[in-house]
């Protein structure tokens, strides 16, 4: 077998990592310093990365995330209130291990989509699954589901997820469906894995918007006292760009 049929053979085995740096080897003589065994490796090596970058790319793609974010952008030059040691205790996404969940609050445009979406990057460069969501358009989207008779198989696709983000909770009132849908995902959840809780809405004012005492009891039973708490404040990134835009 000569050179290029090698190539070729590696290309049909889907070994893409290897094929790369085994033409830039025939084409530019790289590695002819190497031992066979150091080759092997090198090769080996190449592939394991080149397939662990493709996996963390279609993670991130799954998980539908709106934004690029990373822990290395956080911004803690503006008074937010951000316990920089907490959001470092975060990002080694230990809580994940623990089935542990993270209730991130404050007033709009102060960062909390941005936080939450960053802890979730990090979590998919570790090979772990996510889902990011707006709490209303997921809750929406289990109530078709009944209609469909994919509610359970929804249900679990959701669960085999290692974190779930669910932004914007509260904005809208919850029917008995919607209540319904988040108890079960709550429930799947509960000490198997871990939920970013995104809100406006403070955490002692969350039974008034999920609205059925019993169920709300047992949504924040499972929910609120295995969490880390992040409080953020002050004034809206937004509104300040907007008024920077007007001077």
């Amino acid at each position: 077998m000569n050179k290029h049929q090698t190539t070729q053979r590696l290309r049909d085995l889907l070994l893409h990592g290897m094929v790369r740096i085994h033409h830039q080897h025939l084409k530019e003589n790289m590695y002819n310093d190497y031992t066979l065994d150091q080759y092997i490796a090198l090769l080996a090596e190449q592939e394991w990365d080149e397939r662990n970058n493709r996996r963390i790319k279609r993670f991130i793609k799954q998980a539908s995330f709106t934004i690029p974010a990373s822990m290395e952008d956080i911004d803690y030059q503006t008074d937010r209130k951000l316990d920089k040691n907490l959001i470092n205790k975060i990002a080694t996404l230990g809580f994940i291990d623990n089935h542990e969940n993270i209730i991130i609050s404050g007033p709009t445009g102060v960062g909390k989509s941005f936080l939450a979406q960053a802890v979730g990057h990090t979590a998919c460069k570790q090979s772990m699954r996510v889902k990011y969501a707006q709490t209303t358009n997921l809750l929406n989207q289990l109530k078709l589901s009944k209609i469909d008779g994919t509610y359970l198989k929804t249900l679990k696709k959701i669960a085999s997820t290692a974190l779930l983000i669910l932004d914007d909770f509260g904005l809208q009132s919850m029917d008995n469906q919607m209540r319904e849908a988040l108890l079960n995902i709550i429930q799947d959840r509960f000490n198997v894995s871990s939920t970013i809780i995104v809100s406006q809405i403070p955490v002692s004012k969350w039974h008034e918007v999920i609205g059925e005492a019993t169920i709300a009891d047992a949504i924040l039973d499972r929910l609120v006292h295995s969490s880390h708490r992040i409080n953020l404040k002050g004034e809206s990134y937004r509104k300040k760009i907007f008024n920077l835009d007007e001077n």
